[in-house]
């Protein structure tokens, strides 16, 4: 567990060799591959979960962001979110020094600093502009983000991802495209409500999941916020102090956690509280969190009501909506020439948006979904909701889950539907090296 006191985050050492990770930069026409997903299955030799491909929110990362990532955590298996985080910490530090307040005012300042003013890639480039009285414009780890009024990107990098014959994902099978949002969901500016005042030195707070059924998720997203404080420290921190952070674990939708983190973060009066990565999660906190006057930044969340969500224009994020990843995933499957689909579903609120996206688009590609079933990530078996997929004998499977996901992966295989036999996708929730992992434990 992380340590709970504040700290403050003194500069990484990087150049540590190259971890595997859920992404590469290299990349190669997948046709002909035995790995690569198709209508009649993944196939070929070695791992149950070869040729099993799905979608998550992520940029080609560079070899040069990993290595500084694993200079924070030279255990990281995974990068998804990393990048998310890094930015959040870094919009939410430039906004800060733009209004010159830690307190609410600030977060008027965020939309704006994402959009519309002069580039710049880098904390440091950024306060250059800032100082001189000018107006930035973030491009950051995760993409330009270009956040709509109501604090969400309206452009977005999705990560297309591939299991190899390891059962881990194969780095020379990613691929990666860009998603816009509708028109439409560029609105105006959401009105920042309440009156807290700042006290001249940054604390930031973090529910992000050390435990539960998104820990996966945990590492790669602790190692952004980490690497951002880091860089921006060694800057000279913001309002000429040091940034300070308060670690804390958001746990899962069956627990507690998150409030109890929360409480504890509020009482040490934070600025800002990045997380949670469960949209589930962030429902069960976001009404306290900006109650109080404070930013809540989530990395991750995806839900789409949060777009028009009552939150004081306290509430951002830079991952982007399902409404995108649904598209994103219903053209994957498109062009992998799938004419029937099944879907298996959590049953949360990220489980039960993400599926509504993906049928209305789907079906807007003319592909037919046979079965939607929706399942209890708590359950202790899924023999049932498997054997009525197998029932409707669709082309390919899409399981919208989380950690479970390799549990239902299991009976798949048992049933003789798993990746080797059918064409199977999986999404942000379950993309990662983790689901590989548990499945090998037979967790």
């Amino acid at each position: 567990m992380r340590n709970r006191r504040f700290v403050r985050v003194a500069a990484v050492v990087c150049g540590l060799s190259l971890l595997a990770a859920a992404c590469g930069d290299d990349k190669k026409d997948t046709a002909g591959d035995p790995t690569t997903t198709t209508a009649e299955g993944g196939g070929g030799d070695g791992g149950e979960l070869a040729g099993m491909k799905g979608t998550t929110p992520l940029v080609d990362l560079s070899d040069e962001f990993k290595e500084r990532l694993l200079g924070v955590d030279s255990t990281l298996e995974d990068f998804n979110y990393a990048a998310e985080s890094y930015d959040a910490t870094v919009i939410i530090s430039l906004a800060v020094a733009l209004a010159g307040d830690d307190g609410i005012a600030y977060a008027s300042e965020i939309n704006g600093i994402t959009r519309g003013g002069d580039k710049c890639e880098t904390f440091a480039e950024c306060m250059t502009i800032i100082d001189a009285d000018g107006d930035p414009d973030y491009d950051g780890a995760s993409g330009p983000g270009e956040f709509s009024g109501n604090g969400e990107p309206t452009v977005a990098s999705y990560g297309v991802l591939t299991f190899g014959k390891d059962n881990q994902l194969d780095d020379e099978l990613s691929e990666f495209v860009t998603a816009n949002a509708p028109t439409e969901a560029d609105v105006e500016q959401v009105p920042v409500v309440g009156d807290r005042a700042g006290d001249g030195e940054l604390k930031i707070g973090t529910i992000l999941p050390e435990t539960g059924s998104l820990a996966f998720l945990g590492p790669p997203e602790f190692a952004g916020v980490d690497l951002a404080l880091a860089e921006i420290n060694e800057a000279g921190g913001v309002l000429g102090k040091p940034i300070v952070v308060d670690h804390g674990d958001s746990g899962d939708t069956e627990t507690d956690t998150a409030n109890t983190t929360v409480d504890r973060l509020l009482a040490a009066n934070v600025d800002a509280i990045i997380g949670a990565a469960s949209s589930g999660v962030t429902r069960t906190v976001i009404d306290k969190i900006t109650a109080a006057g404070v930013v809540q930044f989530s990395p991750a969340n995806t839900a789409k009501d949060f777009s028009t969500y009552d939150d004081k224009g306290l509430y951002f994020r830079d991952a982007p909506s399902d409404i995108l990843q649904g598209q994103v995933l219903a053209e994957v499957i498109a062009g992998d020439g799938i004419t029937t689909v099944g879907i298996l579903y959590l049953d949360d609120p990220y489980g039960v948006g993400l599926n509504e996206d993906l049928i209305a688009a789907l079906e807007a590609s003319n592909i037919e979904v046979v079965e939607s079933i929706v399942y209890d990530p708590g359950a202790q078996t899924f023999d049932g909701q498997v054997q009525d997929i197998v029932s409707a004998d669709p082309e390919a499977i899409v399981i919208i889950g989380f950690d479970e996901s390799s549990r239902i992966l299991s009976t798949m295989v048992e049933q003789g539907i798993g990746p080797r036999d059918k064409a199977v996708y999986g999404v942000d929730g379950n993309m990662g090296n983790a689901l590989g992992t548990n499945f090998d434990a037979g967790k």
